[in-house]
């Protein structure tokens, strides 16, 4: 007698249930008899995801097949896959800039697709089903997928914690970088064509589609930006116009189709989910955080990797189309926000932002319920999530983010012309730089490291570094042809201070790109320092009586020979000058 054979422990029978779903958005899905069915909507199960090639085919077709849309390269991929735009308008080849644009970017991190099947489905409407109206003063520029190579690194065991598409992509690119961590830094060549991109198209609204992961809840589509509920932002007339006329909309159209749109939230212990909910932090590396740096309004979405994927797709289809609509009715007011946060040019910039100890404010929260159990695996007690909606709101501690740094704003910076690499960042993000056609001595001010750190390990392809404490020192100095003067007074300035000053989080130098500040070159033997060093204690009191301080304060450098002679040798001038020198200078 045969019998049926188990299912193997990593099927995806170990995620928790999914609680019923039925929306008025399932309206939106097209019979397979449809010429222009996607192949999300030709599944049975509505639970796949078109491969890249086969994505590419299904709009090319559409652009030779509408006027409305055409398909656009503008970058390769490390493995050769060019990257591609859908442009969505009535304005042929050159888009009118006095429309208001959304760009709507998927994909880059490949597992977490829907947009790229709501961007499908949504163009396939606005072409032959009566949606072209959406077009009338707004116009549309949809980024299928971004990490191309990402996503065609597919298969059933990418993204363990999601329901669907039951193929997915990777999470990081075939160079293993996470391109949701490259907003600033600007390391690979996919976010290197965006920046380009987003300099010849410049959305007035710029959506970045995900799926999160972590606790169960109710809600379907969670979405966020910084500064939303009043909190301090960069930005703070955009997410006051987010607050005010977006997201009551969003959540209205939202909720009228059947869906239960929250804000994003992470939570703090995925043991306790009643511990309290954070705001996940306002790190610029992110889109969000770069947005709000750069002012260029933009929401970050994260629905809920628990939800089954067409429920998802089909959240993320009324969210870009209620997006278009209210760029149509009140994108002028929009423009008028980031006009008024472009002109901005704080003092001071707060910068590495972390976690809040105790909570600002409590939330409610739609919760599921769950049950707890002692794991044999884990040896801990773990959380089970039943599935079903907790009919009592849960009020949780929410734990907001403080900065930890203030930043002075100088009137400029200065970048030698030999960190080209770093020039051409700067240029790539839209930063206004004033380039040297000669050799030119300016006063500046040199900023010293004291004491750096480096990491005990790799991330994102770099070795990262960390500064708490600089000196200054003014110089008249030497900048070669071809360097160039960057000045703050500009839309992004907050974003220069924040790229260019080495106590930054976000800072080339916490990524680890000007690590030769950190090499000496010259040394001295002890049999010459020794004497020397003996010469300067009996020439200077001063310097004796700090040398005796330092004995007396610190046991350890007091047992260390080669630490008391390299403390002299650094007060000679035959130490090297450039050590630990900073090479990027300020105009005060």
């Amino acid at each position: 007698m045969s019998q049926t054979p188990a299912k193997a422990p990593w099927d995806q029978a170990f995620l928790p249930p999914a609680p019923h779903w039925q929306g008025a958005s399932q309206a939106l899905i097209r019979d397979k008899s449809d010429p222009w069915v996607t192949p999300f909507e030709a599944d049975p199960g509505h639970d796949f995801s078109p491969t890249y090639v086969d994505t590419r085919a299904w709009f090319d077709r559409l652009d030779k097949a509408s006027k409305l849309v055409r398909v656009e390269e503008f970058g390769v991929s490390p493995e050769g896959r060019p990257i591609f735009a859908v442009i969505a308008s009535k304005d042929g080849d050159k888009l009118d800039p006095k429309k208001p644009l959304l760009l709507v970017q998927c994909g880059i991190h490949p597992g977490e697709i829907d947009g790229k099947d709501a961007g499908m489905m949504l163009l396939r409407d606005i072409a032959f089903h009566g949606k072209d109206g959406l077009l009338d003063k707004v116009n549309l520029v949809l980024i299928p997928i971004l990490s191309v190579d990402g996503h065609e690194r597919s298969g059933p065991y990418s993204r363990p914690n999601q329901r669907g598409p039951r193929i997915q992509g990777w999470r990081n690119t075939a160079t293993n970088q996470n391109l949701n961590r490259d907003f600033m830094k600007l390391d690979q060549p996919e976010m290197q064509a965006l920046k380009r991109l987003q300099a010849k198209y410049h959305a007035d609204l710029y959506v970045d589609v995900h799926v999160t992961d972590g606790m169960d809840y109710q809600y379907d589509v969670t979405y966020g930006y910084n500064g939303e509920e009043g909190v301090w932002s960069r930005s703070p007339a955009t997410a006051k116009w987010l607050d005010e006329a977006f997201k009551p909309a969003m959540n209205q159209s939202l909720e009228a189709e059947g869906h239960i749109p929250g804000e994003l939230v992470f939570g703090i212990d995925e043991r306790n989910p009643k511990a309290g909910l954070s705001d996940g932090g306002l790190g610029e590396r992110f889109s969000n955080g770069w947005g709000s740096a750069a002012h260029v309004p933009t929401i970050l979405i994260e629905n809920h990797s628990l939800k089954p994927h067409v429920q998802r797709v089909l959240g993320t289809y009324v969210f870009i189309e209620t997006s278009l609509k209210l760029l149509a009715q009140k994108g002028d007011t929009l423009r008028a926000a980031v006009a008024a946060d472009s002109a901005l040019r704080p003092a001071t910039i707060p910068a590495n932002f972390i976690a809040d100890d105790k909570p600002t404010t409590t939330r409610a929260f739609k919760g599921i319920k769950y049950e707890t159990y002692d794991s044999v695996a884990s040896g801990k007690t773990e959380i089970r999530w039943l599935g079903q909606a907790d009919p009592d709101l849960w009020q949780l501690p929410f734990y907001g983010s403080h900065p930890t740094l203030q930043l002075a704003r100088p009137k400029a910076y200065w970048v030698p012309s030999y960190r080209a690499d770093l020039i051409e960042r700067l240029k790539l993000h839209g930063v206004k730089v004033e380039t040297l056609d000669a050799s030119r001595t300016v006063p500046v001010e040199m900023l010293r490291l004291v004491e750096p750190k480096v990491a005990p390990r790799a991330n994102e392809g770099h070795v990262q570094m960390s500064v708490e404490q600089v000196t200054t020192q003014q110089r008249d100095w030497t900048f070669p042809k071809g360097s160039v003067r960057v000045p703050t007074d500009q839309p992004l300035g907050d974003l220069v201070v924040l790229l260019l000053e080495p106590q930054s989080s976000e800072s080339v130098f916490a990524w680890g790109m000007v690590p030769e500040v950190l090499s000496r070159v010259e040394y001295i033997e002890p049999y010459a320092i020794a004497p020397l060093a003996e010469k300067m204690l009996a020439a200077d009191p001063a310097l004796k009586a700090e040398f005796e301080a330092k004995l007396t304060a610190d046991p350890k450098f007091a047992a260390d020979p080669d630490a008391r002679l390299a403390w002299f040798y650094k007060r000679t001038p035959f130490y090297d000058d450039r050590h630990l020198l900073y090479p990027i200078a300020r105009e005060k």
